[in-house]
């Protein structure tokens, strides 16, 4: 066999893991990030201000937001499950040191603080766990990307072939999930009145990149016989051309129906899409092509599985989009959002008893096909994920309560309520120094420029692939490629932000 053809084995026929381990494996970002803030916030009381030096902001958030990651999908993949609690335990120990440093300095009760915590006003304009949860798919998305070619990547997390739950399987959907919760129909002001399809006319100028860059994959993967897996997409068809028509036909559809309605759309096509699957001899033909054989003649039967794939995808878009109109509602208080998370907690468990249900009496998880098992998983971890990301950014606005003045950036600013500041006539105010220090931050630097960070992953991983021989590679050559790819990324996007660049032409 040849290179290319061994490197397409290498992923190809697989089945995916358990649901179980996917969710273990997303604590893992939430936990880093919690870690973080509690180190900055104990840096903050131990030398009164934070840390002013890009180059240790950058090495610390590395080390702590990128690096576990990379050892978790790798070398300790075998010991996952140890992984979050190793984690908790190392975040109970700083949140420990921290109670224990204030007792020193401050005679606030501790009692005053939950109860102040209670009552505390959030900045509503700025979610901080949406920028984070698009940030970290695309983190996660990059690392697989590349470690999926060697072999310490288990098999298992890998893409499945046909049918299973693979932890990129699960990243194409999440990736669809994260735009439409920034999209043109959620940021839009409620009160603001546009003509019908003016965000369809804004789509179609926003998504000529995403077309370039297909194209640009599709003749270089092409020119230089790169290995490539087809039956993830088909022959010419590749995730930037789905991406384009998914935010394309979603905001056509959003002119014509009720975007607060969106998830009536989502479930329907979902729905009317799995049943023509399951009635007629399109899954057939998805799985086998028009001859049977797997053929590959003419432009639909050579990219079945990405034309067809569209629907569901379209219908993640659109749930996503409900989502993303629910979580921008005016919720500026701690209280709030506590009573948000139970509500997508009760969604999250809904959505897997619909899966088990879905997938006993239609189909098992499919994202080759998009069925409607793979559109509830995809929902129901990705809000999973982000319930993780909220809950962490609260706890870090308890802390911050208890060490005043501390700040972490990318995280929720505390905010006087408008009432307190009647006389002053001034509307609500941040309280601390959140704002001061936006460009010490990797996650704001990759938000930034987050389609560059993704396009560098590709084109990087490409060069590696072309340059090294990744299926024989021992662990430690594995380990230090991953970091010196991903630190190399984050670098970039970080001096670009200390410049203030943002590489966006549209």
């Amino acid at each position: 066999m040849s290179q290319n053809q061994l490197k397409e084995a290498f992923i190809s026929n697989l089945n995916g893991t358990s649901l179980l381990e996917i969710s273990v494996g997303l604590s893992l970002a939430p936990l880093c990030l919690l870690c973080r803030g509690l180190l900055l916030i104990l840096y903050h009381l131990h030398c009164g201000k934070p840390v002013s030096s890009r180059k240790y902001s950058l090495l610390l958030d590395f080390l702590v937001l990128i690096s576990p990651l990379l050892f978790s999908c790798t070398v300790l993949s075998p010991v996952l499950f140890l992984m979050p609690v190793i984690l908790a335990a190392f975040c109970a120990g700083i949140f420990s040191k921290i109670c224990s440093q204030r007792k020193q300095e401050s005679r606030v009760p501790f009692g005053q603080v939950v109860k102040e915590f209670q009552q505390t006003h959030l900045d509503p304009e700025y979610i901080p766990a949406i920028t984070v949860f698009r940030v970290y798919v695309n983190v996660l998305t990059s690392i697989s990307i590349l470690a999926v070619d060697f072999p310490q990547y288990p098999r298992r997390y890998a893409k499945a072939e046909t049918y299973g739950t693979g932890v990129m399987d699960l990243g194409v959907g999440a990736f669809i999930f994260g735009n439409a919760l920034v999209c043109p129909e959620v940021r839009q002001k409620p009160r603001v009145t546009q003509p019908k399809f003016s965000n369809l006319a804004r789509q179609f100028f926003s998504v000529w990149p995403l077309v370039s860059l297909g194209v640009g994959r599709l003749l270089s993967v092409k020119s230089i016989e790169y290995h490539e897996h087809t039956s993830e997409y088909g022959v010419h068809w590749n995730f930037f051309f789905t991406l384009a028509f998914v935010r394309l036909a979603a905001s056509l559809l959003l002119a014509v129906f009720p975007k607060n309605k969106s998830w009536i759309v989502a479930l329907t096509l979902a729905a009317l899409y799995q049943l023509i699957l399951n009635t007629t001899s399109l899954k057939t033909f998805l799985l086998h092509g028009s001859s049977g054989r797997d053929s590959r003649v003419g432009f639909l039967d050579a990219n079945r599985e990405g034309l067809l794939s569209l629907v569901g995808y379209l219908a993640i878009y659109l749930a996503s989009v409900q989502v993303g109109l629910w979580l921008l509602k005016c919720r500026g208080s701690v209280r709030g959002w506590l009573g948000a998370l139970q509500v997508l907690a009760l969604v999250v468990v809904v959505l897997f008893v619909s899966l088990h249900v879905s997938q006993a009496h239609t189909d098992p998880v499919s994202r080759r096909m998009a069925n409607l098992s793979y559109c509830l998983w995809v929902i129901a971890h990705c809000l999973m994920l982000f319930i993780f990301f909220v809950a962490t950014d609260l706890t870090l606005v308890f802390t911050k309560l208890l060490v005043k003045g501390s700040s972490v950036p990318c995280s929720w600013s505390v905010v006087r309520p408008p009432n307190s500041n009647k006389k002053l006539g001034t509307e609500a105010a941040p309280v601390g120094r959140e704002e001061e220090l936006p460009h010490l931050c990797l996650i704001s630097a990759i938000n930034k420029n987050q389609l560059l960070f993704f396009l560098l992953a590709n084109v990087m991983t490409g060069a590696v692939n072309v340059l090294v021989d990744t299926i024989h590679s021992k662990a430690a050559f594995a380990l230090c490629t991953l970091h010196l790819y991903m630190f190399v990324n984050c670098l970039i996007v970080s001096i670009l932000q200390a410049k203030n660049i943002v590489l966006k032409f549209w």
